[in-house]
């Protein structure tokens, strides 16, 4: 499904499109080079789960935050791994247990990072379109049929 995004808004009310769907063991692989919207996308999501006025920083520095919503989620931003394993080490396998994963840079997880997580996986691909984005998103396990059911 390709999803047209003209301003930071709409990247914002994607990820608000997404929460509701997100069950324990999910995660959200968000694709697209610096400057493109994973980080607004993500941001839209968790406010969608949690209380209203939350602050939800970008993990840029923390590589992640903890968000206790229904279901519980984490926002990793792995861009700064050096190798696959250091997302077990901040608690990628913790998080997925217990709730459910928005991974900004996921392709630091290696070549095959579905692997590491869960059999439900959203991917959202972001690129440049015009003055815009464009969202480009696809889905394995239960997400590959609740990709029809996000409704922006």
């Amino acid at each position: 499904m390709k999803i047209e995004l003209p301003d930071a808004e709409a990247t914002t009310r994607l990820g608000q499109a997404i929460a509701p769907l997100l069950a324990p063991g999910d995660s959200v692989l968000l694709y697209g080079p610096l400057g493109m919207g994973k980080s607004t996308l993500a941001r839209g999501l968790v406010r969608a789960l949690t209380t209203p006025g939350e602050d939800v920083p970008s993990p840029t520095f923390t590589l992640v935050q903890f968000y206790e919503s229904d279901p519980p989620v984490a926002h990793f931003d792995l861009y700064r791994l050096t190798r696959p394993e250091e997302a077990f080490e901040i608690g990628l396998d913790e998080a997925l247990d217990e709730g459910c994963a928005v991974i900004e840079w996921p392709e630091r997880l290696g070549e095959e990072p579905g692997r590491f997580l869960g059999p439900d996986q959203l991917t959202v691909t972001i690129s440049e379109q015009g003055e815009g984005r464009l969202a480009t998103v696809s889905g394995v396990g239960r997400w590959k049929e609740l990709i029809d059911h996000v409704r922006f």
